[in-house]
């Protein structure tokens, strides 16, 4: 999870250049999403908690792209938080 909790997480998502916004999984790209906020929204907080959601999660599938890129665009999003 992202320090700070969910307004931090959806800043995090807001703010990377390489990964996609999407739900998907296995892509060949890189996606990112924040559960609470997006595919899992319509539960209570309660109900999320319930789940394993946390409102600092942030969902990451790695895609191809090389590793140092990856790394690069979590840290240059990480900073704009």
């Amino acid at each position: 999870g992202v320090r700070g909790g969910s307004a931090e997480g959806i800043k995090l998502v807001d703010n990377i250049e390489l990964f996609s916004i999407l739900a998907n999984v296995g892509d060949a790209k890189s996606l990112i999403i924040h559960p609470a906020s997006t595919t899992h929204s319509q539960l209570s907080d309660e109900d999320q908690r319930k789940a394993g959601l946390t409102p600092e999660l942030v969902r990451l599938s790695i895609g191809l792209e090389h590793v140092d890129d990856i790394i690069a665009a979590l840290d240059d999003a990480l900073i704009l938080i």
